[in-house]
């Protein structure tokens, strides 16, 4: 349904800015994962590495607010994760989109909306 993107080994996969002057400092830490589908807990191993490590509130940032974002919210929403939404982090090129998906984050999964 959507052009090809985020596809290993080429820039469209490449962090930039602050975000990959953190990622550079902190990389042995940081678990890079590629999705399968639009939520990051589809077909991956999330749930259980932050099961193995006792998280329980996850904060996320990403693109499409209401894509992936949405479906990871929703199945963490739903395998018992808090959510924090950083309202600065989160972007898309549907902007009544965006808007509905703050809204449902915080009004049907209980999220923390933050600027």
């Amino acid at each position: 349904m959507f052009p090809p993107h985020n596809i290993y080994q080429t820039s469209g996969r490449d962090l930039y800015g602050k975000l990959n002057d953190t990622y550079q400092r902190n990389k042995e830490r940081v678990y890079w994962m590629d999705k399968t589908r639009y939520s990051a807990f589809a077909g991956t191993d999330l749930e259980i590495r932050l099961r193995s490590r006792g998280i329980t509130e996850l904060h996320l940032a990403g693109v499409c607010t209401d894509i992936c974002v949405l479906h990871t919210a929703v199945d963490a929403y739903n395998k018992g994760f808090q959510l924090v939404i950083h309202r600065g982090a989160v972007q898309s090129f549907n902007q009544a989109g965006h808007e509905w998906a703050l809204g449902h984050f915080a009004s049907a999964l209980g999220a923390e909306i933050v600027d």
